[in-house]
């Protein structure tokens, strides 16, 4: 087969190149044996994060099953698992309050087609530039509001009206409804949130989330324990996909719902590729980011079509089929079928998972994300980097994650511009040689002096080396400028240094730009450099001519 050219490789499924580098029966039994597994993991978490997001249970199984096909299919990385991940339950939820689920499946579906064209447009080769601290920061903030969504079933709480959205409004609601705890909720949800951490660490292997539901289902079938379940609240689950069909498209409703479909196109690049980079540590193998967004948008349109909701690659389904030993896309592929297998054989038994057990496993996916061992570390050893961290944690908790992603860029940005412009400096170097045969006049003891500009020479950096370039009290008959070291020149330098320049220039020295890279000349040029400057490849060249 005759190799793509290597601008269309990025496009190009990980599914094909799989295919192409030979398939076979031992790879095919490895990736069985892991989408089994996958899908075991994936189906109680699916049932979970859609009723935290405000739809119905089996929505979020219609996500995983047409959402994980196509991203494994399509998607740009041999290992990722797709389908409803915890990180987007704060926008769907809004999403749904605001526009129904209308407006869910048409924001889902316009995020699609904006993921595309985002890894159409090589976007993704982008979205890696985001500060460790800001995906820290709003994973955390995530993690906090999903914890502080999932009080009321877990404690079994009982609401005088509707439960708020936000979470400072949320929190004296809860508080007021203590006295209404039922401990038999307290008891289910605890008892699924200890079987799945004890499950953790004493057999890592084992489907805790699937046992926790499953136990929990079979106390309250057994008891008749008057407790929510998925059947009392949502008559239980569908026992197969439905027939497709394309969300209801107006001009008005696409302006209500696009920032919603751009917060989940954003929150979908960041989380998807955050995914398959995590894949790529644990594999030694590299995805293709805008492969991975394209089969992410392909996904997304379909899930829309199918009544699921918003697809992303999630962390913790890919990293379990990586030690689940999957050898390709085909293990996602597997682990779409199986889902839908269950669905259509075991719906009716779902029917008694008790909403406390399923509040239970997203306490647990809520902690995980708060990384206690990350923030500690930052905190201590990087106080800059904390300051974006907590900023971005505050700003997703407080306002959305739109703003507080937007805020850790920019935090992040300052922080880094900051420390590159400290890295800057000049070196002044006073040569008191006569280098001309003539006799030297009075005052003119220092022939020449070498400023030699290290570090980054930029808006950020400029005014602080103009002030050391203004001190220096020298007046040499000539100045030599040694840029060798200046990795980076922007305009605003550029300006900056000719504009000192023709002060020196203006005080009749003679001046000498050595170690100039063409793009640095073109910028000084373009700044308006003086025609009088010279220009030389070393300081000696410079002092003889």
């Amino acid at each position: 087969m005759q190799r793509p050219a290597p601008t269309l490789i990025q496009y190009l499924p990980k599914f094909l190149t799989v295919m192409a580098e030979g398939y076979g029966p031992r790879a095919f039994r490895a990736d069985v044996i892991a989408g089994l597994t996958v899908a075991v993991v994936a189906l109680p978490l699916s049932l979970a994060i859609a009723i935290a997001s405000g739809v119905p249970p089996d929505r979020g199984v219609f996500t995983a099953i047409v959402g994980g096909f196509l991203v494994s299919l399509l998607g740009g990385s041999r290992f990722q698992i797709g389908g409803p991940a915890g990180a987007f339950i704060v926008l769907v939820m809004a999403t749904v309050q605001r526009h129904g689920l209308d407006g869910l499946a048409l924001a889902t579906f316009l995020s699609g087609i904006f993921l595309a064209l985002g890894g159409i447009l090589r976007l993704g080769n982008f979205v890696k530039y985001i500060p460790y601290p800001v995906t820290v920061g709003f994973t955390a903030g995530i993690g906090v509001i999903i914890l502080a969504s999932q009080m009321r079933p877990f404690l079994g709480l009982t609401l005088d009206g509707p439960e708020p959205g936000p979470f400072l409004e949320k929190l004296p609601v809860l508080w007021n409804a203590l006295p209404t705890l039922s401990t038999l909720n307290l008891a289910l949800g605890l008892g699924s949130f200890g079987f799945i951490l004890v499950m953790r660490h004493i057999a890592p292997r084992f489907p805790g989330m699937l046992g926790a539901i499953a136990l929990a289902g079979l106390t309250v079938w057994a008891l008749n324990l008057p407790v929510a379940t998925i059947g009392s609240a949502y008559g239980g689950l569908a026992s197969g996909l439905p027939m497709p069909a394309l969300p209801a498209l107006s001009m008005d409703k696409v302006r209500a719902v696009l920032p919603d479909a751009l917060a989940f196109t954003l929150l979908g690049a960041i989380e998807s590729l955050l995914s398959a980079v995590v894949a790529d540590s644990m594999t030694g193998r590299r995805h293709r980011s805008n492969a991975e967004l394209i089969g992410q948008g392909a996904a997304n349109m379909a899930s829309a079509c199918f009544g699921g909701f918003c697809v992303t690659g999630t962390i913790a389904r890919t990293a379990t089929n990586v030690r689940a030993g999957a050898r390709g896309p085909v293990a996602g592929m597997i682990h779409a079928l199986a889902l839908l297998l269950i669905i259509m054989l075991a719906a009716p038994l779902a029917s008694a998972i008790p909403l406390a057990a399923l509040a239970g496993v997203l306490v647990s996916v809520a902690l995980h994300m708060i990384d206690l061992r990350a923030i500690r570390t930052l905190i201590r050893t990087a106080r800059a980097e904390a300051v974006v961290l907590l900023a971005t944690l505050a700003m997703t908790v407080l306002r959305d994650l739109t703003e507080a992603i937007i805020t850790g860029l920019a935090l992040g940005a300052l922080v880094f511009l900051h420390r590159l412009a400290q890295m800057s400096g000049v070196d002044a170097t006073l040569d008191e040689t006569n280098t001309d045969s003539r006799p030297k006049d009075r005052g003119e003891g220092r022939q020449t002096i070498v400023l030699r500009l290290t570090g980054a020479y930029f808006f950020g950096s400029a005014p602080v080396i103009e002030s050391v370039l203004d001190r220096i009290s020298a007046q040499p008959r000539r100045l030599i400028l040694d840029m060798a070291d200046v990795p980076l020149l922007d305009i605003t330098g550029a300006h900056s240094l000719s504009g000192f320049i023709r002060k020196a220039l203006d005080r009749n020295m003679r001046v000498t730009l050595v170690g100039c890279r063409a793009q640095h000349r073109k910028l000084l040029e373009a700044a308006d450099l003086p025609a009088d400057a010279g220009f030389a490849q070393s300081v000696a060249e410079a002092r003889e001519s």
